[in-house]
């Protein structure tokens, strides 16, 4: 049976993460266009498109954790680590867009990186389908960080 409030809150919490944040850095894009791009740079409109899904994906996954009935401490530590990287996330496009640190960003993702794994092995030990959920997130970030290194050595 279907938590409808929580999975409301599970998936408000993601996509107000990446809401704030993209207002955040609204208009950036167009400075990011104008970058030396690397090969495989997606076109701007990708970006919103493929986060939104990204962040529902982690919204269902963190509500299949919340609700999966499994020991309460592990699902802290999960939830932990879910809200960890999260707030990671919440930064780097600050760092990237707004104050065009590429080389503090690309460190930052690299923590992001390992964060989103941490996140996904704690979620697939609870949920084998949260922890899958989050797969395309830790390769989607792993490409971010292509682009993100690219950039910094291309500027």
């Amino acid at each position: 049976m279907i938590q409808w409030k929580r999975l409301l809150l599970c998936l408000a919490i993601p996509l107000a993460v990446g809401g704030v944040s993209a207002w955040l850095t609204q208009g950036s894009m167009e400075e990011f266009a104008a970058l030396n791009q690397p090969p495989l740079s997606p076109p701007g409109w990708v970006f919103p498109v493929v986060w939104t899904i990204l962040f529902l994906m982690m919204g269902v996954a963190s509500y299949l954790v919340c609700t999966s009935g499994a020991e309460r401490s592990r699902v802290q530590a999960a939830l932990q680590s879910y809200a960890l990287q999260l707030a990671f996330n919440f930064v780097w496009p600050l760092l990237f867009f707004r104050w065009g640190l590429y080389g503090v960003a690309f460190l930052w993702l690299i923590v992001l990186w390992v964060l989103i794994l941490v996140t996904l092995t704690r979620f697939y030990r609870i949920s084998k389908p949260a922890g899958w959920l989050l797969v395309p997130y830790a390769l989607w970030v792993l490409f971010a960080g292509y682009l993100n290194l690219s950039i910094y050595l291309l500027n």
